[in-house]
C-alpha cells in the first residue's frame, strides 16, 4: 500500500490512475474507469519497448501500432488469440500490453523469425499454437477476450465458403460475450469477386462483412487509420511501392 502523502496533487492523481489501471486487469470490462491518456501512454511504452526488432520499428510507419492497439482496445490481463502470427509483429505487441496477467496464443506454423524473436527475448505470456488456420482455437484455452486476424483473411479464400463459415463460427464460439474480433486486410475495388483474392492477395471488404456477420458477430466499429486513397487497389500488395489501402473492422460478440 502506498502511504506517502508528500506527492503533489497531479502526481498523486497520476499514480492513482496507473494503480487503478494495473490493478484493474481483471476488470477491464469497464474501460470508462481507465484514464484514456494513461492508456495511450501505456500503448506508446509497448511500441517503444527495446525488445521489439528494428524491422518491426521500420514497419511501424505504415502499420501504425499505437492506433492499432487503440482500435483493438487491448487491455492488461486479456486472453488473446493472434491468427496466422507470421513473424510475430502483432503477437509481441499484444503480449507487451496484456502483460504477465494475460496470455497471447500465437497460431500458425512457427517461422524462423518468430522463433528467433522468442529466443532473443522470451515472453512467458506468448503461447505458440500449431493448429490449422481453419481450426485455430487452442484446446485448453478459456473463453477469449480478443481475436486478431491481421492482413490474412484473404488467405482463407483458398478454403471453400463452407469452411470459411465454420472458421468464423469457431471464432465466435471461442470469444466470451462482449469479446472482439479484429479484421484488417488489404482492400480491393468494390465488387471484386472473391476468386481474385487468391492471386491479388486482397479482399473486397463487403465480402468480409457479410461472411463474419453471418457467423453472429456484429460490426462495432470501422476505422480509417490504415486507409490510403492513392492505392489503385488492383495490384498485389507485395509489389506495391506505397502503403496499401486497408480496411479495419472491430466486431463484437453480443
Amino acid at each position: 500500500m502506498i502511504t506517502q502523502y508528500c506527492l503533489g496533487g497531479r502526481w498523486l492523481l497520476t499514480l492513482i490512475a496507473i494503480f487503478g489501471f494495473v490493478c484493474g486487469i481483471n476488470g477491464y470490462a469497464a474501460p470508462g474507469l481507465i484514464n484514456p491518456r494513461t492508456l495511450s501512454d501505456f500503448y506508446q511504452q509497448a511500441v517503444s519497448s527495446p525488445i521489439r526488432t528494428n524491422e518491426d520499428k521500420r514497419a511501424d510507419a505504415t502499420r501504425k501500432p499505437v492506433e492499432f492497439l487503440q482500435f483493438a482496445q487491448v487491455r492488461p490481463g486479456m486472453r488473446v488469440l493472434d491468427l496466422a502470427t507470421g513473424n510475430g509483429y502483432t503477437t509481441q505487441l499484444l503480449a507487451l500490453v496484456v502483460g504477465s496477467a494475460g496470455t497471447v496464443w500465437a497460431q500458425g506454423d512457427p517461422r524462423p523469425a518468430f522463433i528467433k524473436r522468442l529466443a532473443d527475448h522470451p515472453q512467458s505470456n506468448i503461447v505458440p499454437v500449431i493448429r490449422p488456420f481453419e481450426d485455430p482455437i487452442p484446446e485448453a484455452a478459456p473463453k477469449l477476450d480478443l481475436i486478431t486476424n491481421i492482413m490474412n483473411y484473404h488467405n482463407s479464400t483458398h478454403m471453400s465458403a463452407a469452411r470459411r463459415a465454420r472458421l468464423n463460427q469457431r471464432l465466435f464460439k471461442a470469444l466470451k460475450s462482449g469479446g472482439h474480433l479484429i479484421v484488417i486486410d488489404h482492400s480491393t475495388k468494390t465488387g471484386t469477386d472473391i476468386a481474385t483474392a487468391k492471386t491479388l492477395h486482397r479482399m473486397d471488404q463487403a465480402i468480409v462483412l457479410d461472411e463474419i456477420q453471418k457467423a453472429g458477430f456484429r460490426l462495432e466499429q470501422e476505422s480509417n487509420f490504415l486507409r490510403n486513397p492513392t492505392d489503385p487497389r488492383d495490384q498485389v500488395y507485395f509489389d506495391m511501392e506505397i502503403p496499401t489501402d486497408k480496411f479495419a473492422f472491430r466486431f463484437i460478440k453480443p
